[in-house]
């Protein structure tokens, strides 16, 4: 459903063709999506073109050859696959796959980026833990015991603090792993 008109670039690869397309099929994206996130990125455009190449989580490489599929649909079954895949930071390929496989974050209506924001708040905070106890190693290796003192209460709630992110993760990862198949949880059990 593009609308916008293509700006072309031809590009001389130099014997990097080869490692594009490799990497393209990897990533399963077109190799159109990998060169304007790589140009996006070099030219400090920031995440201008992300969402279209986040790979599929929990999908290493495809095994399998990529195939392309054309479907048809409504204007706005369309619409919603765009936008569903736009709020995942997914392909709209990456998108269908996940929702044929199940991936729980996304069929239960793709709360997929809270998530992830979610987990990247907490693991924040466990390095923020991480520099204090560094900092309070510090402090009593000089014997200074005063300024260590604060540190106490970070101490008494430290385990409490880890299993939580623990168990966020878990569940984060959880929910961004298919359904079903070998290896997986169909249950979500934080312990």
């Amino acid at each position: 459903m593009n609308t916008t008109a293509p700006d072309f670039v031809t590009v001389d690869m130099r014997g990097l063709k080869a490692a594009l397309v490799a990497r393209a099929q990897a990533d399963r994206v077109s190799v159109s999506v990998l060169v304007r996130g790589a140009v996006a990125r070099d030219l400090g455009l920031g995440l201008a073109c992300e969402s279209e190449r986040t790979n599929f989580p929990g999908r290493g490489p495809s095994s399998a050859a990529s195939v392309k599929l054309s479907i048809r649909m409504s204007a706005e079954e369309a619409k919603q696959l765009g936008a569903g895949a736009r709020a995942a930071g997914l392909s709209r390929g990456a998108y269908l796959a996940g929702l044929i496989a199940n991936v729980p974050v996304l069929s239960a209506g793709g709360g997929r980026a809270q998530l992830i924001a979610s987990l990247i708040a907490s693991s924040a905070e466990l390095a923020t833990l991480c520099r204090n106890i560094h900092r309070l190693t510090v402090l009593l290796r000089q014997a200074n015991v005063k300024p260590a003192r604060p540190y106490l209460e970070m101490l008494d709630t430290l385990a409490g603090d880890v299993r939580r992110h623990l168990e966020l993760a878990a569940l984060a990862l959880a929910d961004l792993q298919p359904r079903g198949g070998k290896g997986t949880s169909s249950a979500r059990s934080p312990h």
